[in-house]
């Protein structure tokens, strides 16, 4: 897709990803990887005795599944290079449960060129989770794209 398309897309949904499974290895690997092995992640049984009820993904490692499944969900532009420019906002809005299934949601905020041949795109992603009501999370991502 040329980046000059995306631009008369603001406000439309881009795509919805594939289903992503959030099972307890995936939760540990993430704990082990950024050292935060607080119990509601990485022990079942304690996890089980709080209002959760089981162990819960961190909203960190939610949020790194947003390229996944940006990557299933949205056709990539025509660029030579893309960038993960960071987020305007990030908020966790519901536990994702060991065992759940999530899928992204991605919608058009704001395209701009900035100066020739650089773009600046703003992204709505919303994280479903399935059989649930409110989603996982919502943030405002923006990437720089390079001609």
């Amino acid at each position: 897709m040329k980046l000059q398309d995306l631009a008369g897309k603001i406000g439309e949904t881009l795509g919805t990803s594939e289903w992503i499974t959030v099972d307890q290895s995936r939760i540990d690997a993430f704990a082990d990887v950024t050292e935060d092995h607080q119990f509601i992640h990485v022990n079942p049984e304690m996890a089980k005795a709080t209002p959760l009820g089981s162990t819960v993904a961190h909203g960190f490692l939610t949020l790194s599944l947003l390229s996944k499944m940006l990557e299933t969900a949205v056709e990539k532009p025509q660029v030579a290079m893309s960038i993960n420019y960071g987020f305007d906002k990030v908020r966790f809005l519901s536990f994702v449960k060991s065992g759940s299934k999530i899928r992204g949601h991605f919608k058009l905020l704001e395209m701009e060129e900035k100066r020739p041949g650089q773009w600046q795109q703003k992204v709505e992603a919303t994280v479903e989770i399935e059989g649930e009501t409110k989603p996982a999370l919502i943030a405002e991502w923006i990437f720089q794209h390079f001609g």
